[in-house]
C-alpha cells in the first residue's frame, strides 16, 4: 500500500491467514473484522482508545487514510470500463495527500 509508516497493536505470534480491509476511517468494523475471523485489519484513522477494541483477538494495522484509498480509483476504473464500454474515462495522477511522513 505503500504507506509510510504503520500504526499496529502487538502483533499475534501466529500465522496471518485472514486479512479484512476497509479503505478510510474504518475502526467502526473492528467488532465485524474479528467476528469474521480475521487475523489482521488493515484500515485507517484509528484513535487511540480504538486501539484497545483489538484485545489480542485481532491485530490493527492503521496505515493511514490516503494510503488505504488511493487504489480504489484504479478499481472503479476497471469497473465501469467494464459496465460502460462507451465511456471516456481518465485516471488522475495527482496526488492529495496532506500528510508527509518522516
Amino acid at each position: 500500500m505503500q504507506a509510510g509508516c504503520v500504526r499496529y497493536t502487538p502483533l499475534r505470534g501466529k500465522p496471518v491467514r485472514q486479512v479484512a480491509v476497509c479503505g478510510g476511517t474504518g475502526s467502526f468494523l473492528t467488532t465485524d473484522a474479528i467476528r469474521s475471523g480475521a487475523d489482521v485489519f488493515v484500515t485507517a484513522d484509528v484513535k487511540y482508545h480504538e486501539f484497545f477494541d483489538a484485545d489480542g483477538k485481532i491485530v490493527i494495522a492503521d496505515i493511514g487514510h490516503y494510503e488505504s484509498e488511493v487504489y480504489t480509483k484504479e478499481l472503479i476504473y476497471t469497473y465501469l470500463s467494464g459496465k460502460i464500454p462507451n465511456i471516456a474515462l481518465h485516471l488522475s495522477e495527482v496526488a492529495t495527500n496532506p500528510i508527509n511522513y518522516l
